[in-house]
């Protein structure tokens, strides 16, 4: 026998919300987490949305392996225990650490700020990166604007590396960076160490007369550990004999030879990375005008 219309229950046809039907109306919101993310966008916002995803998902991992790197640095000298923790305001490590947390962050409120489609967090995405940009210009006025001061400042560093060398590990680590970078020994010349009371040649111990290992030619004396006496004695040779042995120009002369010669790739790098973060900013600007056109036209998009 056939039903009628009439004698089916009206709540198996009828469509949820509808007063007619009995049924409680559909609360705002209520099951809109339901709904995939951009199923309201339009094909262009789509694909911004994932590129925005993807370009803030790259600068996440490395703001956290710059944290990472600038952790371990912490770590491995320890500064981090009680004795040295009146001292970690001045280590280098700490701008890693500084700077990985606020690139991580501000690039992890963009990723989800675009898979979730949610403004609060491409709105504070925006700001992080507009406070980047004109940090990192008004850091390039400045350097540019001082960079005499800024050569007298890194030599009267290096002379206090020179002279606290052995006394204190930060100085230590970048003066052996410079002087096995840039193959040079000293700041004038190699016999600065002189001034070093651990290597003057007066000096009671075993390194008077001595450089770092850092100042030879080859450190690791074709072996796979280095030699940390291959120095020793050289302040005590004739030029002749050590340059065979150790760097003798000094590492001020060889950093402003180096930072003439790359100064226009240096400035290609930081015109390259402002126009990388300009470019972020922008897709999250298109995504947030996308998303705001879906509300003006009275569609909700999901998530969040």
């Amino acid at each position: 026998m056939l039903l009628s219309s009439s004698n089916v229950p009206g709540p198996l046809f009828s469509p949820a919300g509808d007063p007619d039907a009995g049924l409680p109306e559909k609360h705002p919101g209520k099951w809109d987490l339901l709904l995939p993310p951009g199923h309201n966008l339009d094909s262009c916002s789509y694909c911004i949305k994932y590129l925005t995803f993807l370009w803030n998902l790259l600068f996440s991992v490395l703001g956290l392996l710059l944290l990472a790197f600038g952790i371990w640095g912490l770590l491995d000298k320890e500064s981090l225990v009680s004795e040295r923790i009146a001292h970690l305001g001045s280590d280098p490590m700490l701008f890693f650490v500084v700077v990985g947390v606020a690139v991580s962050t501000v690039s992890l409120a963009g990723c989800m700020g675009a898979l979730y489609e949610n403004t609060c967090l491409l709105k504070f995405f925006t700001g992080g990166v507009i406070t980047f940009v004109l940090l990192e210009i008004l850091g390039g006025l400045v350097l540019y604007s001082l960079r005499h001061q800024v050569k007298g400042s890194l030599q009267n560093t290096m002379l206090v590396a020179v002279l606290r060398y052995q006394d204190d590990p930060d100085l230590r680590f970048i003066m052996d960076e410079i002087q096995m970078g840039l193959q040079c020994c000293g700041v004038e010349s190699y016999q600065d160490w002189k001034m070093n009371v651990y290597f003057n040649c007066s000096s009671p111990g075993v390194q008077a007369c001595g450089v770092p290992a850092s100042c030879c030619l080859d450190p690791l004396e074709n072996g796979t550990i280095a030699n940390s006496q291959c120095g020793f004695g050289a302040l005590g040779m004739e030029e002749f004999a050590a340059q065979s042995i150790i760097s003798l120009g000094g590492c001020a002369p060889q950093l402003g030879r180096w930072l003439h010669g790359h100064g226009g790739v240096l400035s290609a790098y930081f015109v390259f990375l402002i126009l990388v973060e300009v470019g972020g900013l922008l897709l999250a600007a298109k995504l947030l005008a996308g998303l705001a056109s879906v509300r003006a036209l009275g569609r909700q998009p999901g998530a969040w």
